[in-house]
């Protein structure tokens, strides 16, 4: 009896398998992405934050990286044929499978650089009020002294 293995997915499954993505890794993620009829491939790197299912046909993986500021996760499944290539760049030992605790430590972190960043702004800003403030000062002075002067005169034009 002939048989011949039947392809459910234009993907190499057995390649995928052999990846051994876990969470806490560091991905590279070519993703095909059609625009107008051409297909290109734009590359998603970031910090695995969970896999789910395993290594079977529904299997996913959570990615999430910080893009100018603020974090950005995509799920992609595993065997997807719009995803052209995975690579593992880095492997780190996590003593959790999933890494959503990562999201809030993102959020701390950056609420204590915005509580810094208010800081430095207002003291600029008081400054320059000062500045401001001395210098008004400093014209009111000379137009008290034109005032004064001309007083003077007007009253030598009186006694006059």
């Amino acid at each position: 009896m002939n048989t011949k293995a039947i392809a459910f997915s234009p993907v190499d499954m057995s390649e995928r398998q052999k990846l051994g993505i876990r969470s806490g890794d560091t991905v590279k993620v070519w993703q095909k992405i059609q625009e107008k009829g051409k297909t290109r491939l734009q590359v998603f790197e970031g910090l695995v934050l969970a896999v789910k299912h395993g290594k079977e046909p529904g299997a996913t993986f959570t990615v999430r990286r910080v893009a100018s500021g603020v974090g950005v996760e995509k799920i992609f499944p595993l065997y997807s044929p719009m995803i052209d290539k995975i690579s593992i760049t880095k492997s780190a030992k996590v003593r959790r499978s999933k890494l959503y605790h990562i999201r809030d430590k993102a959020a701390k972190e950056i609420k204590r650089q915005m509580r810094n960043i208010r800081i430095i702004p207002a003291k600029e800003e008081e400054e320059k009020i000062e500045n401001k403030k001395e210098e008004k000062t400093e014209e009111e002075k000379t137009e008290e002294v034109k005032t004064e002067g001309t007083e003077k005169t007007e009253e030598v034009k009186a006694v006059a």
